[in-house]
């Protein structure tokens, strides 16, 4: 059956009809949608994780016991995940086991633009990257047959516009792989260094092999067109040469990112005068080829950062095509901001008030840096604000611990921030952390955690208390507080920064775009009594507006939260 698929979905797809039986997965985007369409096939078990690292070592655990499984993360999730990952290249697997990762040319929602192929060849392990929604859900079926066949987890590369775009794709039965019974194998799967120097040859010789596959498989492909130029290229980026030159180049289409080819690249360029290599972010392609004596070109004519299209291409490259066109006017721009009523916005007013420090961490409430609240000095990566305001702290001592605070979400605390406050309550920081509970995984779009009750169908499961958490990890001061309630907020603010101990501030209340909550009346502005003074505006609602020199609620947005009603000196906002 043929339909119209997204890339993420496709993948999903891949893994259902080739008998995947377990998925482990951390959201984040662009990847969270294949772990969400997996869990709509009864067949397959799937759960949210607490990190990428849990993750990949539930689905290593699943393969052990000769079940398919796979993990999904972004790129920066990788990182979290890379200690096991690496050393499973060594392990290598029982059941198949498929890595997920997408990658963030362009930075639509990431702290970094890292290029995730560098992994596969740094861990050695296989990596193949579709073009297409066809291409994933087919590559996500070969990845899991590679993996069995060659002992070995493959990482299966994503990347925001094939994530997120449709395409048509051929759907089939599901497979019913054969369960291969556990067998226990101390010296294959228990890394001593006895065993693991005696793994590493085979590692090496894995490698030879797949690069034989990579010359010989159809994933890898080339299209003949006129040859005074031959491009080599991958990913989105054949699709824009594509449409860009049709048969009016030659192409080697790779879809195996890692390793790749030698003989079959070497014919190629002797094929086409000129060589030319399209790729997004770093040179990976290019490098290799150059390492093969091969004369080309690539980053001399393709910036190393950001999303490509086919204007890019075509215009680098010389080519007559339909550009598209162009406003004649800028249009302003719009930049991201806290929904209305977002609970987090009367947490973050309050931090600004008091001159806060505010080490930031990765979470839609990372958008308080943002004007006009402007509230936060920096953020690195998931769970990092714990970790760096001790640091901090320790640093400056009294002159930081006085005024600067850390803030995290629910689900990014039960991430990686739980760490960084066991070393605050080891190490004996004044340190003040604010846990933003907003009751799910908002950023990525509502995904439930270890702290919300339910799992990934919306089934009761297991809750974490935070309360009793962090007094469990040697925190004696810990109070909860509504974000609606400025003076609230205030008061504990000022309270947890006087203690000469560490303290956690819960600032609970849920997402205002969560489905159960029910919007309050929406406030509206008495003109008469409004005097201009914009202290409204010092939150940044978007619900809020000036007209006429007068406060103004857009009504179809406003949720009643009551925090610009707190702020006004003259009581101007009525119900």
């Amino acid at each position: 059956m043929k339909e119209l698929m997204l890339g993420n979905a496709a993948v999903a797809r891949g893994l259902y009809e080739a008998g995947c039986q377990v998925v482990s997965s951390y959201p984040g985007t662009p990847s969270t949608e294949i772990t969400e369409e997996c869990a709509k096939y009864d067949e397959i078990y799937c759960e949210w994780a607490p990190n990428e690292k849990v993750a990949v070592e539930v689905a290593f655990g699943a393969s052990l016991a000769g079940k398919r499984s796979f993990a999904a993360m972004k790129h920066v999730g990788l990182n979290v995940a890379a200690d096991p990952v690496f050393t499973m290249s060594y392990t290598g697997v029982t059941g198949g086991f498929v890595i997920g990762v997408a990658d963030d040319a362009g930075m639509h929602s990431s702290q970094n633009e890292q290029d995730s192929r560098h992994y596969a060849k740094a861990a050695k392990l296989p990596m193949l990257e579709p073009s297409d929604s066809m291409e994933s859900l087919q590559f996500a079926k070969l990845a899991m047959d590679l993996s069995e066949k060659y002992d070995t987890p493959v990482l299966l590369k994503m990347c925001t516009r094939v994530s997120h775009s449709q395409s048509v794709v051929e759907t089939a039965e599901r497979m019913a792989p054969e369960i291969k019974p556990y067998e226990k194998n101390l010296a294959k799967y228990v890394m001593l260094p006895g065993n693991a120097k005696k793994r590493h040859p085979l590692v090496e010789e894995r490698i030879q092999k797949l690069t034989d596959f990579a010359e010989k498989t159809e994933i890898n492909r080339v299209e003949m067109g006129d040859t005074a130029l031959g491009i080599i290229t991958s990913s989105t980026s054949y699709q824009y040469a594509k449409e860009v030159f049709g048969e009016k180049a030659s192409i080697l289409k790779l879809g195996m990112a890692y390793p790749l080819p030698v003989k079959k690249i070497k014919e190629f360029a002797e094929k086409v005068d000129r060589l030319i290599v399209i790729e997004e972010l770093d040179p990976f392609i290019e490098e290799h080829c150059r390492m093969l004596g091969l004369e080309v070109e690539g980053k001399s004519l393709f910036p190393m950062l950001g999303e490509f299209s086919q204007n890019m291409v075509a215009e680098r490259l010389g080519a007559s095509v339909d550009m598209g066109k162009s406003l004649d006017e800028v249009i302003p721009e719009r930049p991201p901001v806290m929904c209305p009523g977002c609970p987090h916005r009367g947490l973050f007013y309050t931090l600004v008030k008091n001159k806060c420090h505010v080490m930031g961490d990765i979470g839609c409430y990372t958008l308080g840096a943002v004007q006009p609240l402007n509230s936060i000095d920096c953020s690195t990566c998931m769970g990092g604000s714990v970790s760096s305001i001790h640091g901090f702290n320790k640093a400056l001592g009294a002159e930081g611990e006085k005024k600067t605070v850390a803030v995290i979400g629910d689900s990014t605390f039960m991430h990686s921030g739980m760490t960084g406050l066991a070393n605050i309550a080891y190490n004996q920081s004044n340190s003040t952390v604010i846990i933003l509970d907003n009751s799910i995984t908002g950023m990525t779009g509502h995904q439930q955690n270890p702290t919300t009750g339910y799992n990934i169908k919306g089934d009761p499961a297991g809750r974490v208390d935070l309360e009793a958490l962090c007094k469990a990890m040697g925190i004696n001061r810990v109070q909860v507080v509504d974000p609606y309630d400025l003076a609230a907020c205030d008061k504990a603010v000022k309270e947890e920064l006087a203690a000469e101990e560490p303290s956690v501030i819960i600032s609970r209340r849920p997402c205002v775009l969560l489905k159960y909550v029910k919007p309050q009346p929406a406030l509206h502005v008495n003109e008469g009594k409004c005097i201009g003074c914009k202290s409204c505006m010092k939150i940044g609602c978007p619900a809020i507006s000036f007209r006429d020199g007068k406060a103004v609620i857009d009504h179809t947005t406003c949720v009643g939260c009551s925090v610009c009603e707190q702020l006004c000196p003259v009581n101007a906002f009525e119900r």
